[in-house]
Parts: structure tokens; sequence; C-alpha cells
């Protein structure tokens, strides 16, 4: 059996196709191969796995995916990227279909009929849009059975922080109500061309049973709440959401408290109060 050829290095991919990074996208490439196998390997043995990955650039991480047997939908909006990737896509046969469009527009139970994961280094700009996107998703447990998604540090530590720390908010709860989350692995800065100016992380968040009674929508109100004013005590800035005052009291938590001090576990009950289900 004819083996295929070799893949030539990103660097020459880039230089042939005269790619640069597009800071209004919010891209920031990867060379190191062995470093996107690492990233492609945090959720596991991605044989025949379906994988969904947001803006790919000229397709390393893609190329890491497909080299471990995936079968990758990519959504890329730079009309630059496509003639690389359909050259990755011509390497990997039937294993690599790539969408034009805003991953942020994009229905993915339309995509996929069966179980996925999502993988991407994402954009900058749109990482935490795109990451409260899936989070919110009203069908729980979602169709995608894992989340493995490069953000900026100071991103990364807000989505697996714990109460009473600085990074802790709305985040962290939005990605820890329903899921475990954690922090997979670092990545320098110098490992970007060109380097962006702050360090990133690897985060992988997989579903966990979503606690009964609770309407996604209250929550993501309540904390967008109590964090709007994240200073204010809970008093201050839950005033104006009602029901939410009386809730505090049933559950016998402090109002005087700053919405930092108040526990994942903590508001999701407050929600489940305001849900109706008491």
């Amino acid at each position: 059996m004819t083996q295929p050829l070799a893949l030539p290095p990103l660097r020459e991919v880039i230089k042939r196709h005269g790619l640069s990074a597009n800071k209004a996208l919010g891209q920031n490439f990867l060379f190191d191969m062995q470093l996107l196998d690492r990233i492609a390997a945090v959720p596991g043995n991605l044989q025949g796995q379906a994988v969904f990955e947001v803006g790919p650039g000229p397709g390393g991480l893609t190329r890491a995916l497909l080299q471990a047997g995936a079968r990758v939908t990519a959504v890329e909006r730079d009309h630059r990227c496509l003639p690389a990737l359909a050259e990755l896509g011509d390497h990997f046969p039937d294993q690599l279909t790539v969408i034009d469009d805003d991953a942020l527009k994009i229905d993915l139970a339309s995509l996929f009929d069966q179980p996925f994961h999502i993988l991407s280094n994402l954009p900058y700009n749109v990482g935490s849009a795109l990451l409260v996107k899936w989070l919110s998703e009203p069908q729980w447990p979602p169709q995608w059975q894992s989340l493995t998604l490069m953000f900026q540090r100071e991103v990364a530590d807000r989505i697996v922080a714990r109460e009473a720390t600085e990074a802790y908010g709305r985040l962290s709860i939005l990605a820890q109500w329903r899921c475990e989350a954690r922090l997979a692995m670092t990545v320098h800065r110098s490992a970007f061309t060109p380097p962006p100016k702050v360090m990133s992380a690897i985060v992988h968040l997989t579903p966990k049973t979503q606690p009964e009674g609770v309407d996604p929508r209250v929550l993501a109100d309540l904390t967008q709440a109590a964090f709007g004013q994240r200073r204010k005590m809970l008093r201050q800035s839950l005033k104006g959401m009602a029901g939410a005052l009386e809730a505090l009291e049933r559950l016998d938590i402090d109002s005087s408290r700053r919405p930092e001090t108040v526990s994942v576990d903590e508001f999701v009950a407050i929600a489940r109060l305001l849900s109706g289900a008491a």
C-alpha cells in the first residue's frame, strides 16, 4: 500500500501561501507539532471521533487532530487560510470538512448527528463568547462530549477558579455548575508566532449532571446581576432581580456578602428558588 507523502512543515506552508497572523481576527499561530500533539491528546483517544474546531488558521492543530485519527469539521473566517486547509484535506481524504462561516452563528446540532468533541485554539476576540454559548445550551447533557480550549491564561484562570479567589466570577459559575473544569496545561507566549503579550492555557471541560430544577437562563441572569457590580454587596447588586433577596433569606445567605464569596452550589441554590422549583 502506498504511503501518503509527508506533510510539509507548517512554516513552509505559511510562507508558500503568504500567510501572517491577523490581529483583527485574534490570530496567533502555533508551529510546535509536539505541543500541538499534546493538545490533541487532552480529551483522550480521538481515533474515529468527530471533532469541531474553530479558527484553524493554516491548520496546525487540525493537522494534529487528523493525525490522531479524528474526523474534523473546522470553521474558518479567514479566506486566506482556505487553500492551505484544502491541501491538508487532500492529504487526509474524507477526514476534514472546512466551513467558511462565523462560529458564533453556527448551530452545532445542524452539523453533527452524533456525539463530538470541541478542540480549538480559540481566537482571543471571541473565545469567551463561544464558551458561554456552548455552556448555555438548553439541552443537557449536550451533544458535545468535551471542550478542550485554549484561552489567555487570565481567562483560563477565571474558568476554573474557586470562590473567594480574585479570578472567581460569572465565567467560573457558568463553567462549573454543570461541567467538570480543569486547567490541562499552560502554553508559554514564546510558542506562538507572533508572540502575544500574555501567557495562554488549555482548559478541559466535560459535562456532568445538571442540578435539578434550575433554569440556565435564570442562573445566567443571576450571575450577570451579581457580578455586574462585583464590589457591591448582594443586597445591592441583586435588589433589581425579582425574588432574589427573598431567596437569600430563605437560604440563610447573608445579603452583606460580596458575590465572589458565594460558592457555585450557593448560586445554584438561589437560581433553583428563582426558577420556581423550591
